[in-house]
């Protein structure tokens, strides 16, 4: 184990696109949250500032970086002005990682915009990246710099449990596509459930139809679970073709609620009963059902806030879950 900062070292700061989030981080880890002025001048351009010293401190940027894009450009004069301010070294903290979708070329003449992020991050001064349920596990690989990846599998689980669905004998777990498969059967085989994989071919950008369901669903509580929901057309058709399966019921989780364009009308007019959902993105009321239940990550995200500062190991807060098989 390395050589622990001293407490006073650690500076937690947020840029604006999440500051609830980050101010629930500071509270569970009885800190002040760090003073950082942020304003826009008339023309749009950003201007921050650092209002108190971080020379040579542990300075933690908290962002995440969905909707508006303005919040990456944000995130990247934070970071800029923590590097000229001499702080001792800087974390990138991003709660959602946007443009994580455009992770490689799958057509001509096309950007990896995935990888451009990354290279910014790391240019304007980030010396370690922390990030949480990322779209695309290879994106760690994009980096020369640490990047630790978190799980949000552990406050569901809490709150689950809370809930009753582990002593639900009729809950399934379901995999939404194939490539959510491991994530899924994770969470099965952690909470002792069956599991079911939707085949899904996506027809154009941003749609997507279910079209096959693997596995029994006759008579069973479905819990869908994945790590975004961006228009909710795959939730939605996912829930459709489950109950047209015999599914009793249909209930979905997902980590990064962007929830854009047609997604509200979407929900509210679909065959899923509950949904769960964490804070990573800042939802405005409107975009807050009466059927949704937000989950808080934020004592995950304080918990490898206070390892990394302390050089331990952040993938023991996961171990139990064995989230990354």
């Amino acid at each position: 184990m390395g050589v622990a900062m001293k407490d006073n070292e650690l500076k937690v700061f947020s840029g604006s696109s999440n500051p609830e989030l980050a101010k629930k981080i500071c509270q569970a880890m009885d800190i002040e949250l760090g003073a950082l002025t942020l304003k826009k001048f008339s023309d749009g351009e950003i201007w921050v500032r650092f209002d108190e010293n971080i020379r040579g401190q542990d300075v933690f940027i908290i962002q995440s970086t969905g909707q508006p894009a303005d919040n990456i450009l944000e995130l990247l004069i934070i970071i800029d002005a923590a590097k000229r301010s001499s702080a001792g070294r800087i974390t990138a903290m991003l709660p959602y990682y946007g443009y994580a979708r455009q992770d490689r070329k799958d057509q001509p003449r096309v950007p990896i915009s995935a990888r451009l992020f990354m290279d910014m991050i790391v240019k304007a001064g980030a010396n370690r990246i922390i990030a949480m349920d990322l779209h695309s596990m290879q994106i760690q690989g994009y980096v020369d710099i640490p990047f630790d990846h978190l799980f949000s599998r552990p406050a569901f689980m809490k709150y689950f449990r809370e809930q009753g669905l582990f002593d639900d004998p009729n809950l399934m777990v379901v995999s939404p596509d194939m490539g959510s498969v491991a994530r899924s059967r994770s969470l099965a085989m952690y909470m002792q459930k069956g599991l079911a994989i939707i085949d899904k071919r996506r027809t154009s950008h941003n749609q997507a139809e279910a079209m096959n369901i693997i596995g029994d669903v006759k008579g069973k509580r479905c819990l869908i679970f994945d790590d975004m929901a961006d228009t909710a057309g795959t939730l939605v058709a996912a829930a459709k073709h489950l109950k047209q399966k015999g599914a009793s019921e249909v209930i979905c989780a997902f980590t990064h609620a962007v929830l854009s364009g047609p997604a509200i009308d979407r929900l509210k007019n679909s065959d899923i009963s509950k949904i769960y959902t964490t804070d990573t993105i800042a939802l405005p009321k409107d975009k807050i059902l009466p059927n949704m239940e937000i989950v808080s990550v934020a004592n995950i995200l304080a918990a490898s806030i206070k390892r990394s500062h302390m050089n331990e190991s952040i993938s023991d807060l996961f171990y139990e879950f064995n989230v990354e098989s």
